[in-house]
């Protein structure tokens, strides 16, 4: 997205300056380091997930303190958005503890106490809709390693944001060993330019806004009596090649600065264009009004009622330049609706505008044709047509070509009508064409196409209609993440669900959109989806999930923040369950073995709840509902399910008998279906 805003410093002296946003050309994010420090900057993004809080081995590197600045990232010339910088600022955290006595002698397994750190720092943007993490490994020497002391900085170049949105900006390290940092900026709308004056305090000074013409005196715009320093605030619209700043101390017989910073800004040339207007005062007489002077030509053109492009009439008129501001006429022209003004910068038409239109009426049916004067009595005729000048007589298959002979009689017995001549540059004569055009074919034209729409049409009625297949239901499970193994068996539950068919939605298959978005905005979002499809959300009750929703009923946690999953979907089905709305839209599962029925809370009792796998059966009839049969014997549906999910059960229920089954028993990831 183009940027229309920037900082103008403005200076009571003799060098007043403009100071732009820095332009970064990598379209990729790079990292850098202050002096002593190494970064390494992750390629993508990672996973916003800080994790708790631990405590430090010794000494670790903490972020301090976070800072921003804007920048613009340009890819190309004319294309760029504004992006965000992030500086951490670093500190070394904690000591190391002096060796017990009987440690001494094993100092040499020991990690020595002037030895290196190296820390993943986590940089978490939010942007709505956007967010991001980013991973940076710094790493920094020994001899800089004092607890207490700050080692430096490492900046990240950047995040892009839109303009007047509101940023938030998290850092932390993986392992976390103390509270997130977190910063959050609004960043400026993008209607916006700031003038910002660096006059001393206290100083009364003038401030004039003009616009510097070439031809007579300065046209004022704005003035003001201050007292510095100042922040003015214009449009960006308001910007124009020749809008000047004045500034001067209030005091007798000081000396004015004045300033013209956007002569060559391509977006001031832009807003002039932009402001310019092109208008007909009177028959033949045109003006061009402008704040400032524009670098344009002028000339003739034949605008043809086939709304083709209008054709300058260069050679034999010549193109003149424009003064803004003053009416002109082209002299020795007989009046045309078909002549028109054409105002061109740079090649590129800007205005155009038929002279004669309100006078003369609509655009005639007539074919000019360009005299040209070659010699003392020698003359060349053509027809000017959207191909180009058809010499006359010619063998073209043009529409002037086809009628030539007729045209030339036309010429010599002055049945065209003259608008301009030279003598020793040409003449121009409009031929009128109505009486080689058979209008009777137009209607004959017009039933024949009638013909073959109503053809057309009958087809599209005739042809048959393709009935679409019905959809499979929507079953999205939500769960709490109690390590690898519990994830294991809730991902064979969904991979053996989505073989009935059925579509099924769960976190563990969309990693990479839940880092995109943010936990709270995904499962809102597949909540609705699911529910606007008639869909089912099956919420899978394991200890720590119970335990979890006992704290949240009872108000002793906050509100969700951007990486608590659990929090997030309790936050977007508890309502439902409290407000009456959970039958037939809700189902509670949870594994035979891992939890007694009576665990479930009672605010969720309200939608159906199974026990699996040894009541299958009665959860497949409900993720049913009211569509079509599934394919298959119910006892048979079960029994698949049931044999994909008892393998995974038994691992779990084996590992939970000695130690928590998340932490002690990994297996890997299971994977989405194909």
């Amino acid at each position: 997205m183009p940027i229309s805003w920037f900082l103008l410093s403005l200076a009571l002296g003799r060098s007043p300056v403009v100071v732009s946003l820095e332009r970064l050309v990598e379209p990729q994010d790079t990292a850098r380091c202050s002096i002593g420090l190494f970064c390494h900057l992750w390629d993508g993004d990672v996973l916003c997930l800080p994790g708790s809080l631990e405590s430090a081995p010794g000494p670790v590197l903490v972020p301090t303190r976070l800072q921003t600045e804007l920048v613009l990232r340009c890819p190309q010339e004319t294309d760029c958005a504004l992006c965000v910088r992030v500086v951490v600022h670093l500190a070394v955290q904690g000591g190391l503890e002096e060796p017990e006595e009987g440690e001494r002698s094993d100092s040499k397994l020991q990690e020595p106490r002037n030895a290196s750190l190296l820390a993943q720092v986590v940089l978490s943007f939010q942007a709505y809709p956007t967010t991001r993490c980013a991973l940076l490994e710094v790493q920094v020497p020994a001899v800089l390693v004092q607890p207490g002391h700050s080692v430096g900085s490492a900046v990240f170049d950047c995040f892009e944001a839109g303009l007047g949105a509101e940023v938030r900006i998290w850092s932390y390290t993986q392992p976390r060993y103390q509270k997130e940092l977190n910063l959050t900026q609004q960043l400026p709308d993008g209607d916006n330019v700031r003038l910002v004056l660096d006059v001393s305090e206290e100083q009364d000074f003038g401030l004039l806004l003009y616009w510097d013409q070439v031809q007579g005196p300065l046209k004022p715009w704005r003035y003001k009596n201050l007292t510095g320093p100042q922040t003015i605030t214009l449009n960006h619209t308001d910007l124009f090649p020749c809008l000047c700043i004045q500034v001067w101390p209030l005091e007798p017989d000081s000396v004015r600065t004045s300033f013209c910073p956007f002569r060559e800004d391509p977006r001031a040339h832009r807003n002039l264009w932009h402001v310019a207007r092109l208008q007909v005062l009177s028959s033949g007489i045109w003006q061009l009004d402008a704040p400032c002077s524009l670098l344009a030509k002028v000339a003739l053109c034949w605008q043809a009622p086939d709304q083709g492009p209008c054709q300058l009439l260069v050679p034999p008129m010549l193109q003149e330049n424009v003064t803004v501001n003053t009416p002109h006429e082209f002299k020795s022209v007989r009046g045309h609706p078909n002549l028109c003004v054409q105002v061109s910068s740079w090649e590129k038409v800007q205005f155009q505008e038929c002279l004669w239109a309100d006078s003369l009426g609509p655009l005639k049916d007539d074919m000019l044709l360009v005299e040209m004067r070659t010699g003392l009595n020698d003359t060349s005729v053509c027809a000017l047509e959207p191909s180009g000048c058809t010499a006359l007589p010619s063998n073209a298959s043009t529409r002037a070509a086809h009628l030539g002979e007729q045209l030339l009689q036309d010429f010599r017995t002055h049945q065209c009508v003259q608008l301009w001549n030279d003598d020793s540059l040409g003449a121009l004569w409009a031929c009128p064409m109505d009486k080689y055009i058979h209008k009777r074919w137009v209607l004959v034209w017009l039933v024949c196409l009638l013909l073959v729409a109503a053809l057309f049409l009958f087809l599209l009625l005739k042809k048959d209609r393709v009935k679409a297949a019905p959809r499979a239901r929507t079953a999205l499970l939500l769960h709490s993440a109690d390590g690898a193994g519990y994830e294991h068996l809730v991902g064979a539950l969904a991979s053996a669900l989505s073989q009935l068919p059925l579509r099924v939605a769960v976190d563990l298959w969309s990693r990479r959109e839940l880092s995109a978005h943010g936990a709270l905005a995904w499962f809102h979002g597949q909540r609705r989806r699911t529910l606007q499809e008639d869909g089912v959300v099956v919420l899978l009750f394991s200890p720590a999930a119970v335990a979890q929703c006992q704290q949240w009923l009872q108000h002793q946690t906050v509100e969700p923040g951007p990486h608590d999953a659990l929090a997030s979907w309790l936050s977007c089905v508890l309502p439902d369950f409290l407000q009456g709305r959970a039958a037939g839209r809700y189902v509670g599962v949870y594994f035979d073995g891992l939890l007694h029925p009576d665990a479930v809370p009672a605010a969720f009792r309200a939608a159906p709840l199974f026990s699996l796998p040894s009541q299958l059966p009665g959860f497949l009839d409900v993720l049913q509902g009211g569509c079509a049969q599934l394919p298959g014997r119910p006892a048979d549906r079960a029994e698949r399910v049931a044999q994909a999910l008892q393998s995974a059960l038994d691992s779990c229920t084996l590992q939970s008998g000695t130690a928590d089954y998340g932490e002690a028993w990994d297996p890997g990831p299971y994977p989405a279906p194909k």
